[in-house]
């Protein structure tokens, strides 16, 4: 039976556990379906997810409500009873509590905040207190801390005392009476030694840690290069603040590139599913932009007057036009994007953009190249056919489109690939630099290029 059959049968049985109204049949048969599906079963029947929330368990409960959007995260609080929403938000993981809580706006956020334990409380407001975008924000206070006196049957004796209530148990962290971290260990590493054995015998300093207001794209890039699956979080004196886990990492990154790829493609971010948000928040979050790119695009029409007598006295030159500005425009969109998807693997960095400019003034030339030799063929083949249109000129005006086809994608490559380097220098976000918004910028400067060349080429001919 294939998987999309299980879930259909599953849907199934659910819908008439629903209409059998039997509570303890509902509670039994969620309890012992997997949280994914028990999430794909909250996406499938609305109207019912406050009371398929209700009806799991509390653990399963909040294993569930941590995998869901937030949008349905926000609709499930909102309609579980006071006493219930409490509990869960109580029982969820800081870290993620915190994430959820920081989507809301500030009076809900007070009031949630007012449910919470003292200790759970506490712990909120000081992850809250980071800035956003840190890893601060990520972190959780639940990790299993030892001290380096310690021998390794004391470690697994605490490991079976308080490890329920750790985030995890893979990595054991080592601090001194202060609370500075002094090591990480693997918890194989007590698993393989004798029972007697001291802690600081096992120690040997190569720890990998992050700071509090680390971004999170960093954090991203560490977990990256490093393999883990935890990572300590430490501040200027080297405290130990809590630990960020692999799954934040990969939550926040998914977050990240959606954004990317909605700014790249000339729009502000979504910070709600498509269909879940209002018609006129959606106009506000796309209207900026295309204002932007289309004022952008007026400067075409200004460069089209400024060159009105060439085009005059040469019409068959406007029938080029299309193909210089969508070939620039190509090339710089295509460069754009490799630039910032690399930057945001941590591929290249901002001290490495000589290397990104050498690299793209030859893929620039030899693209441009191609699309030259490609556009005076057509030209000079065509002139052949079609004597009427070009003249005696064919060759002339496929000069004029083959070196501007090179110029402007030349040009096209460099633009794209520069401009989020340089806005990355400035501090500001290199996807702003979008496909579109390079696009229009090369298509203003890809007509001057190339009625400069036609007026070099062409003049006392047909200018």
């Amino acid at each position: 039976m294939s998987m999309e059959t299980e879930q259909k049968e599953l849907f199934r049985q659910f819908e008439a556990l629903i209409a059998r109204e039997d509570k303890l049949l509902i509670r039994d048969f969620l309890n012992h379906q997997n949280i994914s599906d028990v999430a794909e079963m909250i996406y499938e029947f609305p109207d019912y997810e406050a009371q398929i929330m209700a009806h799991l368990s509390l653990h399963r409960a909040t294993s569930t409500f941590k995998i869901l959007d937030f949008p349905t995260q926000k609709r499930i609080i909102q309609s579980l009873p006071a006493f219930t929403s409490a509990e869960l938000l109580n029982e969820l993981p800081a870290d993620d509590r915190t994430a959820f809580l920081e989507e809301l706006p500030t009076e809900v956020v007070r009031e949630m905040i007012k449910t919470l334990d003292p200790e759970e409380r506490r712990i909120t407001l000081a992850l809250l207190g980071y800035p956003e975008g840190t890893v601060g924000r990520l972190m959780t206070p639940d990790y299993l801390a030892i001290h380096e006196e310690w021998t390794v049957q004391q470690v697994l004796d605490h490991i079976r005392e308080v490890g329920r209530d750790s985030e995890t148990i893979d990595v054991l962290y080592v601090v001194n009476d202060q609370g500075q971290l002094i090591d990480d260990i693997r918890i194989r590493e007590f698993l393989f030694a004798a029972p007697d054995k001291p802690v600081n015998e096992l120690i040997d300093g190569r720890f990998i840690a992050l700071h509090v207001n680390d971004d999170q794209e960093s954090a991203n890039n560490i977990f990256k290069m490093n393999n883990r699956v935890a990572l300590p979080v430490v501040d200027d004196a080297n405290l130990l603040l809590g630990i960020v886990t692999i799954d934040d990492v990969l939550w926040i990154t998914n977050e990240e590139f959606s954004e990317d790829i909605q700014k790249i493609g000339g729009t502000e971010a979504l910070d709600e599913p498509y269909l879940e948000m209002p018609l006129l928040k959606l106009f506000r979050k796309r209207v900026g932009w295309l204002i932007i790119l289309f004022l952008g695009e007026m400067l075409t029409a200004t460069a089209m007057a400024y060159f009105e007598d060439e085009i005059a006295k040469a019409v068959i030159l406007a029938l080029f036009v299309p193909l210089i500005i969508s070939s620039g425009g190509n090339s710089g969109s295509q460069a754009s994007t490799l630039i910032i998807q690399a930057m945001a693997l941590g591929e290249i960095s901002v001290s490495d953009w000589w290397r990104v400019m050498r690299r793209e003034i030859l893929s620039g030339l030899l693209l441009g190249g191609v699309l030259g030799v490609i556009g005076f063929f057509r030209v000079f083949i065509a002139a052949h056919f079609f004597p009427e249109l070009y003249g005696s000129f064919g060759t002339e005006v496929g000069l004029v489109v083959g070196i501007t086809l090179l110029g402007v994608v030349l040009w096209g490559t460099l633009t794209g690939s520069m401009l989020p380097i340089f806005l990355k220098k400035l501090g500001a976000d290199p996807a702003v630099s979008s496909a579109p918004f390079v696009a229009t910028l090369v298509d203003v400067t890809g007509l001057i290029i190339y009625f400069s060349v036609a007026y070099y080429f062409l003049q006392g001919l047909l200018l």
